[in-house]
């Protein structure tokens, strides 16, 4: 609520919105000019979409279940035991005329 005077004082702004310094890698900031240019938008408006955003993300990605692969046994070699003559294991399962 806006008081009397028409002025909020320090502490109420302060509560509002908070104003740091923040230091960019060069290219992250050329990034970020580069799409305020694009969309018209201010600078301020594209690193808070983007903080939100990578911040939102973070989020997601940590509650996602860790991905796993379960190994299925598909039987032990073939008859010529080994999987590295290619040749041999064409012949096997396609016969003589793999080709």
């Amino acid at each position: 609520m806006m008081p009397e005077t028409g002025h909020l004082d320090a502490n109420e702004l302060a509560s509002r919105c908070m104003r740091t310094t923040l230091t960019l890698d060069d290219d992250v900031a050329q990034r970020l000019q580069a799409e305020s240019r694009r969309t018209g938008r201010s600078f301020k408006e594209i690193v808070n979409e983007y903080l939100r955003t990578g911040l939102a993300q973070s989020r997601t990605v940590k509650s996602m279940s860790s991905f796993r692969v379960i190994a299925a046994d598909l039987g032990g070699p073939t008859r010529s035991g080994s999987y590295d003559d290619v040749e041999a294991l064409l012949e096997e399962s396609e016969g003589v005329e793999h080709q």
